[in-house]
Order: C-alpha cells, then structure tokens, then sequence
C-alpha cells in the first residue's frame, strides 16, 4: 500500500471529492496510482489522463471494474456518459433504478479537477514530501539513461533502490515514477528530461533531488532553448527545489559544466576521465575492450586519501566509460565502498535503444534508435567505428536543431567518412546534408545512400538487405524518436532469434 489516502489525494489536488458506493471513504488508504487503466489494482486510483490518440476518460468505468477505489476526473460522470456512451451494464442499473442512475455510469468515489496532468503532478509531489527516501535527479543532453542505469546498479549493491523505467523521464513519466516508491525502497534514481524553459522547474518541484546529476551540456531541442547556455539555463532549474543538505555531481569534461563554481551555496563535485584535475571520481588508464566495453582505474580523491580500484564497464564507448564515472561520484557521496562500485558497474546491461548490443546470426546490431542528438550521434559513430568488421551506419534525422541543423547534420557525414565507415544509410530530409558531406568527403573508399523516410528504408532493406546492410558487418541503427526506428531494429533482428550481449 501507498501511504496516501483518497481525502489526501483530493487536498493535493484541489479537486471535489464525491464518495459514493460503501467501497471506500475519505480515510481509505490507495494501492497504486495509475494513468492506464490496464494496470489497475484491486484499491487503486486511476486518474484520466488525455493522451495523443486516447483519452482517459473513456476507460473510467473499466476502471472501476478492475477494482479502482478512486477516479481523477476532469469530467463528471453525466458528461463522460454523454460523450462515450453507456455500458450495459450502466443501461441496465438505470433502468432499474440502482446507484448507478445518480451516477450516470458504474463508477466509485471520485476527484473533479480542472485539469488531470496537472493532478498527476501535484499528487506525485504531495506523496513525495511523505516519503523518507533519498532521491538522485539525473537531466543533461544526451546520456541520461545509461547514467541512470549505472547510478542504480551501483548503488542497488547497498540500497533498495527503485528506476526511472523506460523513458517515463518527463512531466507525466517522473510523476508516475514517484508514485511507483514503496515503503521498502532507501532511494530513487530518477531520469529528468525536458524541451522547453519551465519543465524542469516543475519536475524538480516533485523529484526534489537528494543529489543533482548533469551529465552535459551539448546541442538538443534548440528550437526552444536556443543554443547552450540556454540549455544550461532550462537543465539548472533541477536546483530549484534541490534538498537543503542536497549535492551535486557534475561532468568535468564539460566546457560549461567545468566552469560552474558554488551553486546555491553547494560546491559541486566533479567527476570525469584521464588525469582531469579537477575531477574528485575519475577514470584513468581506460583500455576499450571494442564492442565489449571498456576496463579502467577508478580514482576517488578523498580528502585523507586516493583510492584507486579496478573497474569493468561491460557497455561500449569512451562516453559509458564517462558515465561510469558519474555513478561513482554518486556512489561515492552516499557511503559505499570501492569494492561495491566495482561489482555494481560490473553487473549493468543496455536498455533497448540505448547503445544495446545485439548479436543475430547475420549482424551485429548497435541498438541505439531511442533518440538523437549531435553528441550522442558522434559517440554512437565512433563506437561503431571500433567494430572488426564491415560498418554500416543507419543514421535518420536529428529533429529540433533549430537554424544550426544543416550544419550539425553535415559534420556527422564527415565523421563517419574520416572514420572509415564502409557504409552510411542517411533517412530523413534533415539527413540530406549528411548525406551530401559524407560523399564530398569519403569519395569511392564510403558507399553513400539515402532515403526519404522510415518506410522507404525498410522496403530497401526487404529488397536489397546485402546492399545496405551486408552479412557479417556491425550496423548502427540511431535517429530522433520520431523516426520509429525501432522499426528497423525489429527488421533487422526478425530473422533469427537472437539475445543481447
């Protein structure tokens, strides 16, 4: 059970409690709290949330009949039934007079609001001012996830820990991130990712971070943060509500991050790789491994003394080995030992589309389709880069790069031609211009092709597979999330079962 009542739940939100039925009352305690009511439990709530095809509102009813005690509703239930119809069930109660005529459909106890998400929020932030857990609040351009994924590895080697899980990282997924945390859980790491001035605001209005993590400040959603200090700006309202005792870990090897001093009277800890001197958690002495990760030296500067530790990274690229090192920085902070951080590191695994590697009886595929952005996409092409075999990189569109786009797309082609890539796959009309660079640069020694769409790639990839991507070769797969290249993970996988390293 949460530690959270419907009386509760109504204050939080500034709604009109309705109790009606003798399911529950005011001082009932809930279960769980959700926005899809597929996973409602027995003494559950189910707020209506209005989604990009569906709308909450429509499924209320089924709620209830999964077990719900609770609805956040924007809508009464004459108007839902106005505008979805009537079960029914709902037909026949009325019919008959039952509880369900003042009703209007078979619904329980229930909380009228102006407006749901907004709900969804202030009932995360309410339940998390009850909570005794310590919070880690992870933001930057590019590299949340995997970051997250070694912070609650490593630090689920001494804590209960409870993840930001796939990519609920924004102002509906952080809310039902907060109320996924369960009496049994010591901390929560929790992904924040934004677009705009003012999200991050509110989000860490909820997350209230223990510890801040920015993992960096690169080139992401500029049609509305403009350029980098803008993204600083937006990413550094994770301080506002920022715990009283909170600490913050911050990326070295970032031009912008480096230069920050006291922030809000904390001084921030850095972490970072080689002999940076101002980095307190380092790696030193990196020897990649390729497509099988890294090894390295993990350096704590405390202020007695240095530890030093050797350390496996099992996920590819310099950039993991980076990310590595902001989960010892946190590590470190919350009291574990050398010895933890190390078997923690050790045991993390890729999230699908996140630099996951899959191996099929014809490829080896670089599963890194979740988004993209200039750095992520650089790091992801020099990864492949590493490869002993044939390359190909299947590279879509970077959206939301504002007037710059041209430019970052181009420097990607040019790239992937300087590092040897035997094969680039440009999707996209943004894409043109990477396509453009990477021939003018790599002349007969790269084949070049390009593709409108999504859709059209994958009726080439049915027709002509070899062409594109060649038995035996690795193949990057990495576009903006509007690209649905998923899609061409999927195709290239269906062949033949196959599992991840």
């Amino acid at each position: 059970m949460m530690d959270l009542t419907i009386r509760e739940i109504a204050e939080a939100c500034g709604g009109k409690l309705v109790v009606q039925g003798d399911s529950a009352d005011g001082d009932s305690s809930v279960s769980s709290v959700v926005i899809d009511s597929r996973l409602v439990e027995p003494g559950g709530v189910f707020i209506a949330v209005p989604g990009e095809r569906v709308d909450g509102h429509a499924f209320i009813e089924g709620a209830f009949a999964r077990g719900a005690i609770l609805a956040v509703t924007a809508r009464t239930p004459q108007q839902v039934a106005a505008e979805y119809g009537k079960s029914e069930k709902t037909a026949a109660q009325e019919n008959s007079g039952e509880a369900g005529k003042q009703a209007g459909c078979g619904w329980g106890c229930y909380v009228l609001v102006e407006d749901t998400l907004r709900a969804l929020r202030d009932i995360a932030e309410a339940y998390r001012k009850k909570l005794a857990v310590k919070t880690v609040g992870i933001t930057g351009s590019s590299g949340k996830t995997s970051t997250k994924e070694f912070i609650a590895g490593v630090l689920g080697e001494k804590y209960s820990v409870l993840k930001t899980e796939g990519n609920f990282n924004n102002e509906i997924g952080v809310p039902l991130t907060l109320l996924r945390i369960r009496s049994e859980h010591e901390i929560a790491v929790v992904e924040m990712g934004i677009s705009d001035f003012g999200e991050m605001h509110r989000l860490s209005r909820m997350v209230r971070p223990d510890v801040c993590v920015i993992t960096n400040i690169g080139q992401s959603h500029l049609n509305n943060l403009i350029d980098r200090e803008g993204i600083l700006r937006a990413k550094s309202e994770i301080f506002d509500f920022m715990a009283e005792e909170g600490r913050i870990c911050l990326n070295a090897e970032d031009d912008i991050l480096s230069g920050l001093g006291e922030i809000k009277g904390r001084r921030p800890h850095f972490f970072g790789l080689g002999d940076n001197a101002q980095a307190e958690v380092l790696m030193a002495d990196i020897e990649g491994k390729g497509l099988l990760g890294s090894e390295a030296v993990l350096v704590m500067r405390g202020s007695a003394r240095e530890t030093r530790i050797s350390v496996r990274i099992p996920l590819p690229g310099e950039h993991m080995v980076l990310n590595a090192a902001a989960a010892a920085c946190v590590a470190n902070l919350l009291g574990l030992t050398g010895e933890e951080i190390a078997a923690g590191m050790a045991g993390v695994s890729a999230v699908s589309g996140r630099t996951n590697i899959i191996r099929t009886s014809r490829n080896t595929i670089i599963d890194d389709c979740y988004n993209a952005n200039p750095a992520s996409v650089k790091a992801a092409v020099e990864l492949l880069a590493m490869a002993d075999t044939e390359k190909a990189a299947i590279l879509g569109d970077m959206l939301n790069l504002g007037s710059e786009s041209d430019r970052y797309h181009g420097e990607i082609g040019v790239l992937a031609a300087k590092l040897g890539i035997d094969r680039i796959v440009c999707v996209g009309e943004e894409s043109r211009h990477m396509y453009r660079e990477a021939r003018a640069h790599a002349g007969d020694r790269m084949e070049t092709f390009w593709f409108p769409d999504t859709e059209s790639l994958l009726e080439a990839l049915r027709g002509e597979r070899e062409s594109l991507a060649p038995e035996g070769s690795s193949v990057l797969v990495k576009a903006s999330h509007d690209l649905h290249f998923a899609d061409v993970v999927k195709f290239l996988r269906e062949e033949t079962p196959d599992k991840s390293l």
